[in-house]
């Protein structure tokens, strides 16, 4: 399916970009996808689409990543900052209210879209995190995070990506590695390949704190918004053990557990779609 390009600037000058699948109803509910910490919005080439039959689906490269234009400063690849620019985004696009689906740090996005705008969030979904992250996950991400030298072939990107990620998704074809490498790379000017996120986003992860924030306040203030969690089987990054208080502390909690799966599931499997159709479908209204 066919999407829109949509150039934004945002309130530092920054050029900004973002997808927007639209549906053939033109009064569809929005469906707001957001990215991990270097990942960029073309991981939602699978689901957008397959969204996009009931959603208005909206996908930004957040600054620094994909098309969207990398800072000179990097200290502004924070939460603050982000959330801002999905504001001018939201607000030029006309999305008055809308769902989050967010994987990783995109997950992280959601918890305070839904905490500062409960009357506009309608409903989240969380893609392998909540408000505690495990520290064996987060120091993996912190080693690796900016770090990956560019390479002449898509061979070797594809080798680098599956040295980084294989026992993320451990059952993925030959022809799905392909697909992801060439999501997660991008050629330079000198024709050679390179992640595609702004190095320094790694930089400014190690030299954050050694401990997460604690989150746990800010999944309190999300008790009236409905939310769906899908974990990895293998996660590094989501333990049982949160999400079990996760699900203590909100009773009506959803929840699935996605095979074979680390962190983070793709979003592409039988059973994440499964979920997120049945908990989007609350949008759609009652049948007719």
């Amino acid at each position: 399916m066919k999407y829109a390009e949509y150039w934004f600037e945002s309130h530092d000058g920054l050029r900004l970009f973002s997808r927007v699948y639209a549906s053939s109803n033109p009064a569809a509910p929005v469906v707001l996808c957001l990215h991990g910490l270097t990942r960029n919005g073309r991981d939602f080439e699978d689901l957008a689409p397959h969204l996009a039959e009931h959603y208005r689906v909206i996908v930004p490269d957040v600054r620094g990543r994909g098309l969207s234009q990398r800072d000179p400063d990097p200290g502004n690849y924070r939460m603050s900052v982000y959330l801002h620019d999905l504001d001018v985004l939201l607000r030029g696009v006309g999305a008055d209210q809308f769902s989050v689906i967010g994987t990783s740090m995109g997950g992280l996005m959601a918890m305070n879209l839904g905490a500062a705008q409960p009357e506009r969030v309608l409903r989240i979904v969380l893609n392998d995190v909540g408000p505690e992250l495990d520290p064996a996950g987060l120091e993996r991400i912190r080693r690796y995070a900016g770090r990956s030298p560019i390479v002449a072939t898509w061979a070797e990107a594809i080798a680098q990506l599956r040295q980084i990620l294989g026992t993320t998704w451990p059952d993925l074809s030959e022809a799905k590695w392909e697909i992801l490498a060439r999501r997660s790379y991008r050629a330079n000017r000198g024709g050679m390949l390179e992640p595609d996120a702004d190095p320094m986003i790694g930089e400014v992860l190690r030299n954050s704190a050694g401990a997460a924030r604690d989150l746990w306040t800010l999944w309190g203030a999300l008790q009236d918004i409905p939310v769906l969690v899908l974990r990895g089987e293998l996660s590094d990054f989501l333990s049982p053990r949160t999400l079990a208080r996760m699900q203590g502390e909100k009773p009506d909690l959803q929840a699935a557990v996605i095979p074979q799966r680390g962190h983070t599931p793709l979003l592409d499997e039988p059973e994440s779609l499964d979920r997120i159709d049945r908990f989007l479908a609350a949008l759609q209204g009652p049948p007719a």
